[in-house]
């Protein structure tokens, strides 16, 4: 075996990856494409990805106002699962676990996909028949589901409190063993190495300031770096597609919210699944290096600030003792908040929009990540197409007007 000297290890750390290669390019951007990614989080990079894996458009550019991953891609809880209620949410995010199960391999990058199952605990006779009803929902679909008692939730989390004489005592749980957590920024990583190797560009500090339309087509973009034409526009701003549809004329129906998580000190393994509750408003899981990763529902007020309140984090501290007073001592090393963006529903809209070649994919609200790779699929086919795929009709701009919504409230779950 080799041996490093302590010399050694310190010059690797200062200087030795100076020449390796980088992931993927810098470009500057060019004065046209054919298609225009707004948002380098993941649904966007999977989009691009998509676009040119599956479609052979690679004449694509991904324009981030920031750094790559730097929004929500970055700042969530990493909890991917399938388990809704309605036929189309079901599709829609049966078919994202499906893509998640083999994008190490697609990719040929380590995303650290981990199947440790997820539950979803309930406390009242209401939600115990709420959530048989979503379980035989689920397996009509074709998706893992069941319903566990406290004996078999034992079994799979030991360290639950199941005392009945608890405030909300734990009834019982749903339960799917494909579901998990992934390693966001590898995602994200991952996907805009597999983008720009088949000639996509990334350009990041890039914010978009106005769109070009000419008689109800769009043309292009205004951008911190010049004009770039093209004449089909995709959105995936996270929590600020508001700000992006007015400036394209038209409004969503949408709210942005601050969203909270944390991670404590880093322990030795203690949990190997993802623990949520709705009812007592907290999830929890543990990360692979060891910290305890805690969130729990948004901030009920309207903004774009990074960072939340400080009731919400008492509430969930106190909700995930209750769960597990083996937590009581451990210490929180830091807190976060993303901006999510919430329709009225619950559900995402993956649409095209009053303008012609302008589409949006947003709505996700506290549960994007999850999606990450079933979004981008189905969105890069709407753009390829000017149509949108079976699995997103339903999710279009023009149910708000309808009324065919898709009520996700329930099965959304804690914040997921």
């Amino acid at each position: 075996m080799k041996r490093y000297s302590v010399f050694s290890l310190l010059r690797n750390a200062l200087g030795y990856h100076r020449d390796w290669q980088q992931a993927w390019r810098s470009p500057d951007p060019k004065p046209e494409y054919d298609v225009i990614i707004v948002g380098g989080g993941g649904h966007g990079l999977a989009t691009a990805h998509y676009l040119a894996k599956e479609h052979g458009i690679t004449n694509v550019a991904v324009l981030e106002k920031g750094w790559l991953g730097g929004g929500n891609t970055g700042r969530n809880t990493t909890i991917i699962r399938s388990n809704y209620l309605w036929d189309q949410s079901a599709g829609l995010y049966e078919k994202s676990l499906q893509l998640f199960e083999g994008l190490t391999q697609d990719i040929n990058y380590n995303i650290m996909f981990s199947q440790r199952g997820v539950l979803n605990l309930v406390h009242t006779i209401g939600e115990v028949r709420d959530a048989k009803r979503r379980v035989y929902a689920n397996k009509l679909n074709g998706i893992d589901s069941e319903y566990v008692g406290p004996e078999e939730l034992l079994k799979i989390c030991p360290i639950l409190n199941l005392d009945p004489n608890n405030r909300y005592p734990v009834l019982g749980s749903t339960w799917q063993p494909r579901g998990g957590s992934a390693r966001h920024d590898a995602v994200a990583w991952g996907l805009a190495r597999s983008a720009d190797s088949r000639g996509v560009d990334i350009i990041q500090n890039c914010e978009v300031t106005g769109f070009d339309i000419e008689n109800g087509h769009i043309t292009g973009v205004q951008t911190t770096r010049g004009a770039i034409k093209s004449k089909k526009v995709g959105v995936v701003v996270a929590g600020h597609c508001t700000v992006m549809s007015d400036m394209a004329g038209f409004r969503m129906p949408i709210e942005s919210h601050p969203l909270q998580a944390m991670v404590s000190e880093p322990v030795k393994p203690i949990i190997d699944t993802v623990v949520m509750s709705g009812h007592v408003h907290v999830y929890v899981s543990q990360s692979d290096k060891g910290g305890l990763v805690i969130g729990a529902g948004i901030d009920a007020h309207n903004g774009y600030s990074q960072r939340g309140s400080l009731p919400i984090v008492e509430e969930q501290l106190a909700a995930a003792v209750e769960l597990f007073p083996i937590f009581s001592r451990m210490r929180i090393l830091r807190t976060w908040a993303g901006i999510v963006d919430t329709a009225p529903d619950a559900s995402p809209i993956i649409s095209k929009t009053p303008v012609n070649g302008l589409y949006f994919n947003c709505g996700w609200g506290t549960g994007g990540f999850k999606a990450t790779p079933g979004s981008g699929w189905v969105f890069a086919h709407t753009i390829a197409r000017d149509e949108p795929h079976a699995l997103n009709a339903a999710f279009s701009l023009d149910r708000f007007s309808t009324g065919d919504l898709i009520d996700e409230h329930g099965a959304a779950g804690v914040a997921h």
